[in-house]
C-alpha cells in the first residue's frame, strides 16, 4: 500500500497516462480524474481518459480545455474504482494493466499493482487533493472546480456521516482558490429538467414500503426514459429520496438495465449499505452501497431485496 508522497514518487516517473473512470460515472470519479489530468498536464505529462459510459451532460465541464492525447500509454491508473468489475466495458488490454488504483472505499478489491486506499476520505478527490498538494501543482480554479465538484457530489453536499472537518477545510481552501462552490451545488442538486422531473414521478409512483416501514423501495424501469426524455443520469439522485422518509433504515432503488436489475441502497444509522450490498457481490460505504443482480427482473430484485432487508434488520435486532 502506498501513502501519498509515494504516489506523488511514481507519477512523477510517468509519462503518457491513461486515468481510467468507473462505469456510470459519478461526480467524484470523474472530479478526481479532470483534476489529477489537469494537474499531470501541468507536469508536462501526456495524459488520456477512458470512462466505459459517455460523461453525462451536467459533468462536461469538468473536462473543458483538457488536452487529451491520442497514444498507446506507457502507464493505466484509476481512481474511486472500488472493484476491477466497475470499470464495465473496458479494453482488455487496459484492465490487464492497472499499476494503480487511487481510492476510498473500505470495500475496495485490489486489482492493480499499487494502490494508494484511504477508506476514511469522504470522497476520492480528497486523495487527489493531497497528491495534486504533494506533486506542488497550482490549484487553479479550474482544478478546484473539479475537486469540489467531486466533494460535493460524494457527500450529499456536505450532509452524510463520512463528511470530517477535512472534508470541510479542503472545501473552504478550493473556494479560496476559484471554485464556484454555490454554482456546482445549485447544478448539481437544485437544477432538473422537466424530463426529469417527471421520470422521478413515475419512479415515486412505485414507492412501497416492507420491514414494519423500516424498508423503502422504489423501481425504475427501462422504458420510463423514453416516456419521459429523462437521460440515465439524470436519475442518479434518487436513490437518495426513499432514505429520507422519516422512520426508514433502508433506502433501496433498482433500475433496471439490459439483462440485469442495478442496485442502489442508502443506509440510516445503525445499517451499513455496504455490508448488505456485500452479500450480493457489491460494496461501497455505510451510507450508500450499490450492487447488480444479473439475469433478474425487477420484480425478483424487488422480492430479493425486500428478503435480505428484513434478514438484515433482525440480525440489527431492529425487527
Amino acid at each position: 500500500m502506498l501513502d501519498c508522497a509515494q504516489t506523488a514518487a511514481l507519477l512523477r516517473s510517468w509519462d503518457k497516462i491513461l486515468v481510467m473512470s468507473h462505469a456510470s460515472p459519478d461526480g467524484d470519479t470523474l472530479g478526481s480524474a479532470s483534476a489529477l489530468l489537469r494537474g499531470l498536464v501541468s507536469l508536462g505529462k501526456q495524459v488520456r481518459f477512458f470512462c466505459a459510459d459517455p460523461v453525462p451532460e451536467k459533468f462536461q465541464y469538468l473536462f473543458a480545455g483538457i488536452p487529451l492525447g491520442d497514444f498507446a500509454p506507457d502507464h493505466v491508473m484509476t481512481v474511486d474504482v472500488a472493484d476491477k468489475r466497475l470499470l464495465g466495458e473496458a479494453p482488455p488490454e487496459y484492465l490487464a494493466r492497472v499499476e494503480l488504483a487511487i481510492d476510498h472505499h473500505g470495500t475496495h478489491v485490489p486489482f492493480s499493482q499499487e494502490r494508494w486506499v484511504d477508506a476514511h476520505a469522504a470522497a476520492a478527490v480528497e486523495l487527489i487533493y493531497a497528491l495534486l498538494v504533494e506533486l506542488g501543482v497550482e490549484l487553479a480554479p479550474a482544478v478546484a472546480d473539479c475537486l469540489y465538484t467531486g466533494l460535493t457530489t460524494d457527500t450529499g453536499c456536505f450532509r452524510y456521516r463520512s463528511v470530517t472537518p477535512r472534508t470541510h477545510r479542503i472545501a473552504a481552501d478550493l473556494l479560496e482558490r476559484g471554485a464556484r462552490g454555490a454554482d456546482i451545488n445549485r447544478a448539481m442538486f437544485e437544477s432538473k429538467s422537466r424530463g426529469q422531473v417527471e421520470a422521478e414521478r413515475l419512479a415515486m409512483d412505485s414507492l412501497r414500503f416492507s420491514s414494519n416501514g423500516l424498508v423503502a423501495l422504489v423501481k425504475i424501469p427501462l422504458d420510463i426514459y423514453g416516456k419521459t426524455g429523462a437521460s440515465e443520469s439524470d436519475l442518479d439522485g434518487i436513490a437518495s429520496l426513499p432514505r429520507e422518509i422519516q422512520g426508514v433504515v433502508l433506502g433501496v432503488t433498482l433500475k433496471e438495465k439490459e439483462g440485469k436489475v442495478k442496485v442502489s441502497l442508502r443506509a440510516n444509522p445503525p445499517a451499513d449499505a455496504s455490508v448488505l450490498c456485500a452479500r450480493f457481490g457489491g460494496g461501497g460505504h455505510q451510507g450508500a452501497a450499490g450492487c447488480s443482480l444479473e439475469g433478474a427482473t425487477l420484480e425478483e430484485a424487488q422480492a430479493a431485496l425486500e428478503q435480505a432487508c428484513q434478514a438484515y434488520l433482525q440480525e440489527l435486532n431492529l425487527l
